[in-house]
């Protein structure tokens, strides 16, 4: 992996196991400079089946929605103090730590 092969120390969040609440999408938008929708995975089943595309320009329900189906969120994601970035592809994640 690539933080390995630049030893660099991390800590991996299986979202599936524990998702991340609504306000910690919020804030992870803030850290990505983005808005919900910018880091939603629109081609997810969990998206096409649950009529989400009706909350992209709300981001209080679209965080709702990626906090219910975490699997439409993007990813990975990598945070690195109150910055983050979406790792696609993997060498954005270098940009991030200014390597």
């Amino acid at each position: 992996m690539l933080l390995k092969e630049n030893n660099i120390d991390f800590v991996t969040i299986e979202y599936l196991k524990t998702p991340p609440s609504k306000e910690d999408i919020l804030l992870l938008a803030n850290k990505l400079g983005k808005r919900p929708k910018e880091f939603v995975r629109r081609s997810e089943t969990d998206f096409k089946e649950n009529n989400i595309a009706s909350h992209l320009e709300d981001d209080q329900k679209l965080s709702s929605s990626m906090e219910e189906f975490p699997k439409i969120m993007e990813r990975p994601i990598f945070v690195s103090g109150e910055s983050a970035i979406v790792g696609r592809p993997p060498d954005k994640v270098l940009e991030l730590l200014d390597l």
